[in-house]
C-alpha cells in the first residue's frame, strides 16, 4: 500500500527517543523547551509553547485572546474540524468565509465582503483563523490589514505548513498573525508522534497558553494571592488543561528539525514530477501561488467531472494507492448542521470538496511509486 502521508523516522531520530528513556525525564523535562527553542528560531518568533495537539494548541490559542461565550471566531469550511471546534470549546459562536477558488484557502475577498454586512449589524468576530490548507499560506497581508480595520485577532493555523514561507519570511513568524499553530502529526511535514505548537511574539499570549496547557497552575510568587508555603507550593489562578508534549515527543521534534529544510524541498521535488506526470489529465493541479512558498503536507488534485471521483477514488485504494480527500466542508457536518449551517451557503468549498482527491505526498516516496501513483490514476480516468 502506497499512504497518502506518511512519517520519515532515521536512526538519528530512535536514538533521540532512546535517550530521552534513558534519561531522568519522560515527561516535561529539558527536551520540551529546547523544542520550543528551535521552533521559535526557525520561525523568527519569540514565544513557542509545545503541547500534546494542534487541535488542544488551537484551543489554549483561543483562551488566550480572550474568546468566550457570546464572541464569534470565524475560519473556514475547507479544513478539519478542529479549526472550529476550538471556538466552541470555549463557548463561542462559529462563522465560516468560502475560499479562493485558486488556492482553496480562505478568499480574503470574500472575508472583507462579510466583514462589511458583520458590521453593519454589530456583528464582527472577534478572533478569525485562516488556514495555511495543504501548507500554503493564506492572502495573510490582506488579512491582517482587514484585523486591524475591523478589530479581530488572528490565530493562523498552520498545521499545515511548517517549513513553509510567506513574502520572502518563515510562516509563524508573527508579521500577520497573533497567534500561529503548527502540527507534529505522523503525516505532517515533521512529527513528534502526536503534538502541536504556538508561536507569538507577545509575551501575555504565550503565558497565557502556558498556563491553559497545565491547569491553569503557576509556581510564580508574583501571580500568587498569598505567600509560598515554600519550594513546592503552587496555585491554580486560572482553568487549564492537561495538554503537556512529553519530553520523548520533543526529542523526536528537535531531532526532526534538523531535516525539516531537506523534507519540504524533497516535496516540492515531488510536486514539480506530479504536474510533469499529470499535465493534460483530466483534472487541475494544485496552484502555487507566487508569493509564498508551500510546506506542501498535501498533493490535492481537483477532478474535473465530479461524477467520476467516487470511481477513482475507490479505483485508487484498489489498486494499493492509498488516497483521501481533504476536506469535507465543517459547515455540512451533523454537528454544524445542528447549529444551523446548511449545504449551498460556501460553493466553492463544497464543489472543491465533491472533486478533490489528496495523492500521495511524502519524503519517502519514490519515483517509482509515483509513476505507479499517476498512470493509475491517468487509467481511471480514461
Amino acid at each position: 500500500m502506497i499512504p497518502y502521508g506518511r512519517q520519515d523516522i532515521s536512526a538519528e531520530d530512535i536514538q533521540a527517543v532512546v535517550a530521552i528513556l534513558e534519561s531522568d525525564f519522560l515527561t516535561q523535562g529539558p527536551a520540551v523547551p529546547a523544542f520550543e527553542s528551535a521552533i521559535a528560531a526557525y520561525v523568527g518568533a519569540e514565544h513557542a509553547v509545545a503541547v500534546n495537539s494542534a487541535t488542544s494548541a488551537l484551543h489554549i490559542a483561543c483562551m488566550a485572546l480572550g474568546v468566550g461565550p457570546g464572541d464569534t471566531v470565524w475560519t473556514t469550511p475547507n479544513t478539519f474540524v478542529a479549526s472550529a471546534n476550538c471556538a466552541r470549546y470555549c463557548g463561542a459562536d462559529v462563522g465560516f468565509v468560502d475560499i479562493d477558488k485558486r488556492t482553496y484557502n480562505m478568499c480574503a475577498v470574500a472575508l472583507a465582503s462579510k466583514l462589511k454586512l458583520a458590521a453593519q449589524r454589530n456583528a464582527l468576530p472577534k478572533v478569525v483563523i485562516p488556514v495555511a490548507f495543504a501548507g500554503q499560506s493564506c492572502d495573510m497581508q490582506a488579512i491582517r490589514a482587514l484585523g486591524d480595520e475591523y478589530g479581530f485577532a488572528i490565530i493562523e493555523d498552520a498545521s499545515h505548513a511548517i517549513g513553509g514561507r510567506y513574502l520572502g519570511k518563515p510562516i509563524g513568524c508573527g508579521d500577520f498573525a497573533d497567534i500561529t499553530v503548527f502540527s507534529f502529526h505522523p503525516v505532517k511535514v515533521i512529527t513528534t508522534a502526536e503534538g502541536g505548537m504556538c508561536v507569538t511574539r507577545r509575551s501575555d499570549l504565550a503565558e497565557a497558553m502556558r498556563k491553559a496547557r497545565s491547569h491553569g497552575i503557576t509556581r510564580d510568587q508574583a501571580e500568587m494571592t498569598v505567600p509560598s508555603d515554600g519550594a513546592w507550593y503552587y496555585q491554580q489562578v486560572a482553568l487549564g488543561y492537561n495538554y503537556r508534549m512529553t519530553d520523548m515527543q520533543a526529542a523526536l521534534g528537535v531531532s526532526q528539525m534538523t531535516r525539516l529544510d531537506g523534507f519540504v524541498a524533497r516535496r516540492h521535488q515531488l510536486a514539480r514530477r506530479y504536474d510533469e506526470l499529470l499535465a493534460g489529465a483530466a483534472l487541475t493541479v494544485p496552484f502555487q501561488h507566487p508569493d509564498g512558498l508551500s510546506g506542501l503536507h498535501l498533493y490535492p488534485v481537483v477532478l474535473h467531472d465530479s461524477a467520476r471521483r467516487k470511481a477513482v477514488f475507490d479505483g485508487m485504494r484498489a489498486a494499493g494507492v492509498h488516497v483521501n480527500v481533504h476536506y469535507i466542508p465543517v459547515h455540512t457536518q451533523p454537528y454544524y448542521q445542528d447549529l444551523g449551517f446548511r449545504a449551498g451557503e460556501y460553493p466553492n468549498a463544497e464543489d472543491y470538496y465533491a472533486r478533490a482527491i489528496s495523492l500521495p505526498m511524502y519524503p519517502g516516496l519514490s519515483e517509482q511509486q509515483q509513476d505507479f501513483v499517476t498512470s493509475t490514476l491517468r487509467g481511471l480516468l480514461a
